[in-house]
């Protein structure tokens, strides 16, 4: 097999696969070049952040993996899982004309509704260490299951289009990778890691002033979004008004019941 030079995206489609994700990182271990994308019509096993099952009926959704090698230092590496939402949230605008919000770290909704997913993995490998982005976003409404219809949504739902075909997800995903392609790039540019930042919090309503409820090593907490650090961590304000910084949490906005 051919590998892509770096920042050359080479599209390796296949009619179903168990997991993108997974594949890829085999792909990767095997010293597969950055570039490689792993693109399928269904998974039999696709999965998201802790192991949550993604729902990929054929022909229903994007499912794509993309193989970096960043050469970024290790404390930047969580602002891919970033970058990718980001892409997400552009291509969606560029593509379909949706326009989705970003919530941290890795989830992309339309009208408060998940629609897109993305699982940051690494792999190590005789070319060094890589990471597997993998990117998941519901097309048509055949992705959403009934029991989820409440949280999740798919780009056909939201825009009432037609049905979705395996040349509009084949073009999506070229869109998509160009956009991502050209965010890596400048994420390894002097003042990236700042410009990806900002960035995010432009595409976000989570950025900043948003009461979530967090669940974080097994803890609950509420209070008000403030920011993102450097390195893409969440910064929280408490009621009691600290202030906690999270590299990992599940986070949710918190409904407020209104008197009155």
């Amino acid at each position: 097999m051919t590998l892509a030079q770096p920042g050359t995206p080479l599209f390796l489609h296949y009619d179903s696969l168990p997991s993108t994700n997974s594949e890829a990182l085999n792909q990767a271990r095997q010293g597969a070049a950055e570039g490689v994308c792993v693109i399928a019509r269904e998974q039999s096993a696709g999965r998201g952040r802790q192991d949550r099952g993604w729902r990929s009926p054929r022909d229903a959704g994007l499912y794509l993996s993309v193989i970096l090698r960043p050469r970024l230092a290790p404390e930047n590496w969580p602002l891919l899982t970033l970058m990718a939402a980001v892409a997400v949230h552009q291509t969606l605008e560029s593509f379909f004309g949706l326009t989705a919000d970003i919530k941290w770290p890795n989830d992309v909704l339309a009208s408060g509704k998940k629609l897109a997913g993305i699982l940051a993995e690494t792999a190590d490998s005789v070319g060094g260490r890589a990471a597997v982005i993998g990117i998941g976003v519901n097309l048509a409404p055949e992705a959403v299951p009934a029991e989820l219809r409440e949280s999740a949504t798919s780009v056909r739902t939201e825009l009432a289009g037609p049905p979705v075909v395996e040349t509009v997800v084949n073009e999506f995903a070229s869109a998509l990778v160009r956009v991502l392609f050209a965010d890596y790039a400048d994420l390894h540019s002097e003042g990236g890691a700042a410009r990806l930042v900002a960035a995010w919090c432009a595409r976000s309503s989570y950025a900043q002033g948003k009461p979530v409820s967090v669940i974080t090593g097994g803890k609950v907490l509420t209070g008000v979004t403030a920011g993102l650090t450097g390195g893409g961590a969440l910064r929280l304000t408490t009621k009691d008004g600290d202030t906690c910084v999270l590299h990992s949490a599940e986070v949710n906005q918190l409904r407020q019941d209104k008197d009155g």
